[in-house]
């Protein structure tokens, strides 16, 4: 979520156009290559048809001809191919090699296109199978014996791993993250007014508890944590630093898991759709900067990496969409960074945070924002960053006022990512003081076994922005009040 600074008032957020290509490319477990890799594509659609295709790395021993079999989920039937001989019997479709293009050697790649017909769905394979082998998939890693233990009644928070499109723990049980944001770390401190927004004492992080809330989220301040100059020492550096790892030791002894986020980050940028002009982290940025930024999440990975419960959200709400004229060019800064059109600083990519936060050993769980301000995930699995552990997952966001903000944008864009990799949906909110959007969000991730979290556990006036509670006791506000019925309900 957005905030000007020094308010708590909503900034809307607009959001580009969702494109209509789908890709899912080839996802692992532990991040050691399959032995193939199989790339879906959509790449266009109309009333009853739509135009795909796929793109196939042999990973292993070189191969004189290949076969690959997928089924359709949605009830397609293909109508014709090129670049294979393709065919379909029942749900099964089989594209083999032509006699040109047979011979596949380690690590090479073929592609091949189709048509097909479709209605009500189209929805995307999950699974491929080259000569019989399973593409896209490998072992499980193996869990840390340090690792919290798995029984999800003995009120210790997880270690949570990436297994399929699952979050599961040490035990291999499927585990969903449930619960709020905790505001006021992203802000106090660059305005000079503390560190967080209201009490963070163990009876306020019980009453999170007491919701049935199993994980909160703490929006974090790049300067702050660094202790760079322009903040007050009394909030910055060790004495930040120490106030976030006091709340996360709160969180966890709640049995609930912590989330801490970069929210604020350096980097003056007056474009469309700015924030503000300051060139400090005092107001949410379209991306994040080189400078800054890579320190800070090594350090925080160093900070944390012994406890594999905490998790890693890269960065709160990228928008380099509003920045660049293309969409394409948006997604490539988003992954890779660097110069970006539109963008007067270096971007710290969102493979350059991976790579900062695997480079200090820690192998936590990682979320990744998509761009319009984490609202639009139509090309996060074709830019998807590598990560060695293989423990990185999508993040989301969605309030009313967003342009994917409602079920046929969810099932066209979401699902395919869900199919294959663990979607959070990190924010959840409305700004009608009421719960009924947020009440149809929920009823979607739950249908999927996807996890979401509530924006914000703070006591501002809900008329003004998605405000959960009125007191720190956890007296909801009526938006709250949806959240915390419902939290109940499930886990009650």
């Amino acid at each position: 979520m957005r905030h000007p600074p020094r308010s708590v008032l909503l900034a809307v957020a607009g959001a580009v156009a969702l494109i209509g290509s789908v890709t899912v490319p080839a996802v692992t477990a532990s991040g050691a290559a399959p032995a193939c890799s199989v790339e879906y594509s959509v790449t266009s659609q109309w009333g009853s048809g739509f135009q795909g295709s796929v793109k196939i790395t042999n990973n292993t021993a070189a191969v004189s001809s290949w076969s690959l079999a997928f089924d359709f989920a949605g009830g397609q039937k293909l109508t014709q191919g090129w670049n294979a001989k393709w065919s379909q019997s029942g749900t099964t479709v089989t594209a083999a090699n032509e006699s040109y293009n047979g011979s596949l050697a380690t690590g090479a790649s073929v592609s091949a296109g189709f048509i097909a017909s479709w209605s009500g769905s189209n929805a995307v394979p999950t699974s491929f199978k080259l000569n019989g082998t399973a593409c896209n998939t490998d072992t499980e890693p193996t869990p840390d014996p340090s690792d919290p233990p798995s029984d999800p009644g003995d009120g210790t928070p997880p270690a949570l791993r990436v297994s399929g499109n699952k979050l599961v723990d040490a035990g291999g049980a499927t585990r969903r993250l449930l619960g709020v944001n905790r505001s006021g770390g992203e802000f106090m401190c660059v305005q000079g007014r503390g560190i967080f927004d209201g009490p963070v004492d163990d009876a306020s992080v019980k009453a999170i508890a007491d919701w049935k809330a199993n994980t909160v989220r703490i929006p974090l301040n790049e300067e702050c944590w660094l202790g760079l100059s322009n903040i007050n020492p009394a909030y910055a550096g060790a004495n930040y630093i120490n106030a976030v790892k006091d709340l996360v030791s709160k969180v966890k002894a709640h049995g609930m898991t912590p989330v801490v986020e970069l929210h604020w980050t350096y980097g003056q940028y007056t474009g469309n759709s700015a924030g503000c002009s300051d060139v400090h982290a005092s107001c949410q940025k379209p991306m994040p900067d080189m400078q800054y930024t890579p320190s800070f999440w090594a350090s925080v990975a160093n900070t944390f990496k012994s406890d594999r419960a905490v998790v890693f959200d890269l960065f709160n709400e990228p928008y380099p969409d509003r920045a660049t004229s293309t969409t394409t060019q948006a997604w490539q800064c988003w992954r890779d960074g660097g110069s970006c059109p539109g963008i007067g600083y270096e971007v710290a990519g969102m493979q350059d945070l991976v790579d900062s936060v695997r480079g200090t050993g820690a192998t936590n769980l990682i979320l990744a924002g998509g761009i319009a301000y984490s609202n639009d995930l139509s090309q996060w699995l074709t830019y998807k960053p590598t990560d060695p552990a293989g423990n990185l997952a999508a993040a989301w966001h969605v309030y009313n006022f967003n342009s994917c903000s409602n079920e046929s944008c969810w099932n066209s864009t979401l699902a395919p990512v869900a199919a294959q990799v663990p979607l959070v949906a990190g924010e959840i909110g409305e700004n009608t003081c009421s719960h009924g959007f947020i009440d149809q969000v929920m009823k979607w991730f739950d249908d999927r076994g996807l996890s979401y979290l509530g924006w914000t556990w703070n006591t501002w006036d809900c008329s003004s922005g998605p405000s959960l509670i009125s007191s720190y006791d956890g007296t909801p506000t009526a938006f709250g009040t949806g959240l915390r019925d419902h939290l109940r309900a499930l886990n009650g």
